[in-house]
């Protein structure tokens, strides 16, 4: 298949490493003598191109990725309200409604002769791009989530930074939760999978680990922290997945804005004060939020990145598409993207890394 221009977009929230992966794709397509430009906020830059007074897309060259390895963020602009197949519009009434764009995006961006897309973004990006290839486009789609839950690939890059980053936070409320005697709780992303919560827990010592793979019973939870007081230590860390919920409950939500995903959030201050109610020791709720989403990527999230956007490009020149690049150490490899999406990557229960936590005597609530 003949390439010689591709848009790139950048979908869903932010990870740190999609300027990397932008700046990757632009040298490499150069390279090969094809021309770049960036659609701005996923594909709202196409469909709604009358709100970016400079225009919905931007010509991407050498110069306008210089230096931004090291950058968060996305010099695209991204969003999580604008799937094309479900796009918030007006209705009679002025309420917005859902409806479906795909044809005219279609349109926008074959009446622009681009040859190709490459998409970067989550399970609902990757989830886009499938139903734009079935339209006929072409698509090599690019796995970022902080939260590691996309199917195919061993990581997604963003993950690292953000479990390093809950990490340090961790090892800075110890001394806190020591000195005061508390019982500290910590809220971390992930939505429905525990990844995060997973690793910088047991990374950061945490004492207990609530994640949605496992439905926790809160007095297991109070016990764990009771055993510890008897012990002589008068401090405990609690770590919380967002999407995290009790035996037989359900997960703390307020809901989602027409065309967004639903928002998850609140699980840390109610078990703060579930705790606080059981054992008699003061708690305290900290959630990190977007924290985790910002700042520079690790030289981890740096590198794959950077491999992924490379990858991606090839993959185009080698006349791929429907697929998406993934990690499979030492290589990367493309996936189609109808596997990529076909479930979410939850924690494995009889994983190494569960495994480890259990024997070093972290709670699951279970």
């Amino acid at each position: 298949m003949s390439t010689k221009k591709i848009a790139v977009t950048t979908g869903g929230g932010d990870a740190p490493g999609l300027n990397a992966v932008i700046r990757a794709i632009v040298i490499s397509a150069t390279n090969r003598g094809w021309e770049c430009i960036g659609i701005r906020d996923g594909y709202n830059g196409l469909l709604q191109p009358q709100q970016y007074p400079r225009g919905g897309t931007v010509p991407l060259g050498r110069e306008s990725v210089r230096g931004i390895t090291h950058l968060g963020g996305t010099i695209l602009g991204t969003t999580n309200r604008g799937h094309p197949f479900r796009y918030p519009t007006p209705g009679e009434d002025g309420e917005l409604v859902e409806k479906d764009r795909s044809d005219d995006l279609v349109a926008a961006i074959r009446s622009r002769q681009i040859d190709a897309i490459i998409a970067i973004g989550g399970d609902g990006s990757m989830a886009i791009a499938l139903g734009l290839c079935q339209k006929g486009l072409r698509i090599v789609g690019v796995p970022k989530t902080i939260d590691n839950d996309l199917s195919g690939t061993v990581r997604t890059f963003g993950f690292n930074t953000a479990v390093s980053f809950a990490t340090a936070c961790l090892d800075r409320l110890h001394s806190t939760a020591e000195a005061h005697r508390r019982v500290m709780v910590v809220e971390m992303m992930g939505r429905y999978a525990g990844w995060i919560a997973l690793h910088a827990g047991i990374a950061g010592t945490a004492d207990a680990i609530l994640i949605p793979e496992i439905p926790y019973d809160i007095h297991k939870v109070a016990a764990k922290i009771k055993e510890r007081t008897r012990s002589g230590r008068s401090f405990s860390i609690v770590v919380v997945a967002e999407g995290a919920h009790p035996v037989g409950g359900e997960r703390l939500s307020t809901g989602g804005a027409i065309g967004a995903a639903e928002k998850l959030g609140g699980i840390g201050h109610q078990v703060a004060a579930e705790l606080q109610e059981h054992t008699g020791q003061e708690s305290r709720a900290v959630v990190l939020g977007h924290l985790l989403r910002g700042g520079s990527p690790t030289s981890f999230d740096r590198l794959i990145s950077l491999r992924f956007g490379a990858a991606a490009v090839r993959a185009l020149e080698e006349g791929q598409t429907e697929c998406m690049v993934a990690l499979d150490p030492p290589v990367v490899r493309y996936v189609p993207l109808e596997e990529a999406t076909r479930r979410m990557k939850s924690v494995p229960l009889d994983s190494d890394t569960v495994l480890t936590a259990r024997d070093l005597g972290v709670s699951f609530g279970d």
